[in-house]
């Protein structure tokens, strides 16, 4: 029970950090935070992600260079431009390392998160509780998810998004909305949706589709957390 829950819980609380902070508010700042909700959201993404955290500048560099250049050779992860989802991921890390930008907001907190340190504390983390709260050593072989929980919700968004699935509107990229009730990544695979309005902050654009983060902005939205850009 404990392997279902962690995992379960640790799934969606770093995809949250991923779609609401990273990419909607960091990337497209569809919404406003203030400065003691910024770092509250970043520290929440640096405890999500941990050994898979991405610098948010970095991440907002990289997704520019998406929308940009949207499924043609410049884009950091199109499946049109991979072979397949291991060398597509493989870029993008490559293209990541390569990113420089030292306009970082909360410097200190964000180098902390970033050093080798801290990365490899978190797996031991996942170690120990695994070892503490389950009776086999089989549960171990979750640890890797765990720790790359960030470019796995990456790589499913990307591949998906751009080669599976309907569109909505008619654009000049390859992308796709994968599921009508997009309840496993949280509205990230509406991507043509996403893709043909990015600074809409609900992804879902029919009656039939569902964007769980946009049910969250709205709560946060009524209880003054974020204010509409």
């Amino acid at each position: 029970m404990f392997a279902i829950t962690f995992l379960f819980t640790h799934w969606y609380l770093s995809l949250f950090c991923q779609t609401f902070y990273l990419h909607r508010y960091v990337s497209h700042r569809q919404f406003e935070l203030s400065t003691g909700w910024n770092r509250f959201f970043l520290i929440l993404t640096i405890i999500s992600q941990g050994p898979s955290f991405l610098r948010p500048r970095h991440y907002m560099l990289l997704h520019a260079r998406h929308h940009a250049h949207s499924d043609e050779e410049l884009d950091p992860h199109s499946p049109l431009q991979s072979k397949n989802v291991v060398s597509m991921m493989s870029k993008t890390f490559r293209e990541y390392l390569s990113l420089k930008c030292t306009s970082e907001d909360f410097p200190r907190i964000v180098a902390v998160a970033d050093s080798l340190v801290s990365r490899i504390a978190f797996v031991l983390l996942y170690s120990v509780l695994y070892l503490t709260f389950t009776e086999s050593y089989w549960y171990l072989l979750l640890v890797p998810i765990h720790s790359f929980m960030g470019p796995i919700h990456g790589a499913i968004v990307n591949w998906c998004g751009h080669k599976y699935g309907y569109r909505n509107h008619s654009i000049q990229d390859n992308s796709k909305n994968t599921l009508f009730l997009d309840f496993l990544m949280m509205g990230e695979l509406y991507q043509n949706n996403h893709h043909a309005n990015p600074l809409k902050v609900n992804f879902a654009d029919r009656w039939y589709e569902l964007d769980l983060t946009y049910f969250v902005f709205k709560i946060l939205k009524r209880l003054k957390v974020v204010q509409h850009a």
